[in-house]
């Protein structure tokens, strides 16, 4: 991400532990004190200058937007807390039966995620909490779209896609798409502090990965 004169972010394995370090340090501020803490208060608590962190970020909302967006993404992505799906075994997946059962396992993993993720109930709750007092927040999380809020699961449709074991026209839609069947349900019903139900997300799991591969498989060779 560049910061707001277009300067490239800085890059390389110091680099990339400060930016760690910032992004930490800002998810535990920002849940504890809102999106009003100052970035000097996220400077401090990182152990790092205030230009270091506008190097990274460019501004507040894009330091936000990642925050978010790493939250959401960690425990959905391979070895997430709550051991998240293995991608791995869905990219090598060959011919339609073994891409149907990694998908419906990536699925099943999700929802373990989702469920042990109480930090980004916490930060999803924080964001509709500030919207109103900031509603630059919406704009920049939309801004990111959502391959880029979940860069992992994207890459690996990107992959299959480009294999040819999916027909993937938009991979921005198919992401939502993907998330809205295996996910966002678990997620909706974990904010309001209940829970789908093993048997019920079951159903949800093997019914939208056969929604999903009845929308995205390539249709049969003439």
């Amino acid at each position: 991400m560049d910061d707001k004169a277009g300067k490239p972010a800085p890059t390389g394995p110091r680099a990339a532990r400060k930016r760690q370090a910032v992004v930490r340090a800002a998810r535990d501020l920002f849940l504890r004190e809102g999106f009003g803490v100052g970035m000097d208060s996220i400077a401090a608590e990182a152990g790092v200058s205030k230009v270091t962190v506008y190097n990274h970020f460019g501004s507040k909302e894009a330091l936000f937007t990642a925050v978010v967006a790493g939250a959401l993404d960690e425990p959905l992505a391979d070895g997430g807390p709550a051991g998240g799906p293995d991608l791995a075994r869905l990219v090598a997946a060959e011919g339609p039966d073994e891409l149907k059962a990694a998908l419906t396992e990536a699925g099943r993993a999700w929802g373990r995620a989702v469920r042990a993720d109480a930090e980004g109930r916490a930060l999803r709750t924080l964001v509709a909490t500030e919207l109103h007092r900031f509603p630059e927040l919406g704009r920049a999380w939309h801004a990111h779209g959502p391959a880029g809020h979940h860069p992992a699961v994207a890459d690996a449709l990107r992959t299959l896609a480009d294999r040819g074991s999916l027909d993937i026209p938009d991979l921005e839609v198919a992401v939502l798409q993907l998330y809205s069947l295996l996910v966002f349900p678990q997620m909706v019903f974990e904010q309001y502090g209940t829970e789908l139900g093993e048997e019920l997300g079951e159903r949800l799991v093997v019914d939208g990965v056969e929604m999903f591969l009845r929308r995205y498989s390539p249709a049969p060779a003439p």
